[in-house]
């Protein structure tokens, strides 16, 4: 083998390991990079987003029961049917309560009728004991001049002892006559010519006439809400009592609440911007607006909270529910219904990360309720 060869042998030998050595330096400085460029921009940008698969939609839901009860003779809805505010649920028989304002309107009738006879009885009684007033000034003159004939025997004690009994009885009837005439003024309400309107025992039949009328117009038993009807039962010939659950009503207003991580809620604030995913419509976004923050952790409305001060304590992270306003629930035929699971993503700004303490003057305050507790108002 010649020189020439050979040299050309060994430089074709460590061309590979030349290219080798260059590719191995090459990513010993640009993959130190990479991950460093990558891992800065996820320290510049962390924080601003918070979210939770912890969420459901939620809807106001009135539990329809009648004010009234009755057997029921109409119904008027079905299962799973939009109704609006007014709109007729279902009727109770109203014949017994028709029946119990005739009655009323009679009894009315009928407390006119007594509280006029009232005045006539005052008037009786008024005349009555002017009679009996009289009768005891005879009685008593006439007792007076058989004391004087007696004191000159000119009459005998029996003749006496009449006038006495005459008095005391005629003193009695005027007793009893002026009792009648206060009670007669009493019932009128301490004077013969007020109105029969304010007369106390016509303002209780109106009342009572009042009240009869209100059940009537319970038998017809309405929506209170624009919402759907939810799972019922209810059909004619059923029976109701007063506060029987009939059927539910879910409000057409819906919200999402969300249970996030306490360590997760450092920076969010009532009013910032989220978007919610449901499981039902996947990929498909809703935007929405943080409306409120629970005051307490959702275990503290358990019935049973936790026993933290005990010897085997175990701290775990609680939950902390918000509420989130969506603007529209109806998003291009995606129609959203209370219980969904959805997925919750809250814009928190960049408060807390490297980025937003070169952007912003300091962290924004603490939205939370500061009571007043000298007027007691809560701003």
């Amino acid at each position: 083998m010649t020189s020439k060869q050979t040299t050309e042998s060994l430089a074709t030998d460590e061309t590979p390991k030349t290219a080798r050595k260059r590719g191995n330096r090459i990513l010993w400085i640009a993959g130190p990079l990479v991950v460093a460029v990558i891992a800065g921009w996820f320290y510049i940008t962390s924080g601003r987003y918070t979210s939770t698969d912890n969420a459901y939609v939620q809807a106001d839901q009135v539990t329809v029961a009648p004010q009234i009860g009755g057997r029921v003779v109409e119904v008027d809805v079905r299962e799973n049917q939009q109704v609006h505010k007014g709109d007729l649920l279902f009727r109770i028989d109203a014949e017994p309560l028709q029946l119990a304002v005739e009655q009323m309107e009679a009894q009315i009738a009928a407390a006119a009728d007594y509280l006029n006879a009232s005045r006539d009885t005052f008037r009786s009684a008024s005349a009555d004991l002017r009679s009996s007033d009289a009768t005891l000034r005879n009685h008593e003159a006439q007792l007076k001049r058989i004391r004087e004939l007696r004191t000159k025997g000119l009459v005998a004690q029996k003749a006496l002892d009449d006038a006495t009994n005459d008095v005391a009885t005629a003193r009695g009837t005027r007793d009893s006559d002026a009792a009648n005439l206060a009670k007669s003024k009493t019932m009128l309400g301490g004077a013969v010519d007020t109105p029969l309107q304010e007369l106390s025992g016509y303002r209780v039949a109106m009342a009572q006439l009042a009240k009869a009328k209100l059940d009537l117009s319970h038998a017809e038993v309405r929506a209170p809400i624009d919402g759907t009807i939810g799972k019922m039962h209810l059909q004619a010939g059923d029976y109701l009592n007063v506060g029987q659950a009939a059927m539910p009503l879910v409000s057409n207003t819906l919200w999402v609440e969300g249970n996030f991580k306490e360590t997760d809620l450092t920076h969010v604030r009532v009013g910032q911007l989220a978007e919610i995913e449901v499981d039902t419509y996947p990929g498909q976004k809703w935007k929405a607006t943080v409306t409120s923050i629970s005051p307490a952790s959702g275990s503290q409305f358990s019935i049973l909270p936790a026993q933290n001060a005990t010897g085997n304590w175990v701290k775990i992270v609680q939950r902390i529910p918000v509420r989130f306003s969506i603007e529209a629930a109806n998003h291009d035929g995606m129609i959203l219904r209370a219980g969904m699971s959805a997925d919750v993503e809250i814009d928190t700004g960049k408060e807390h990360s490297l980025l937003g303490r070169w952007t912003t003057n300091g962290a924004s305050k603490p939205q939370v309720a500061q009571v007043e507790r000298e007027s007691g108002s809560v701003r």
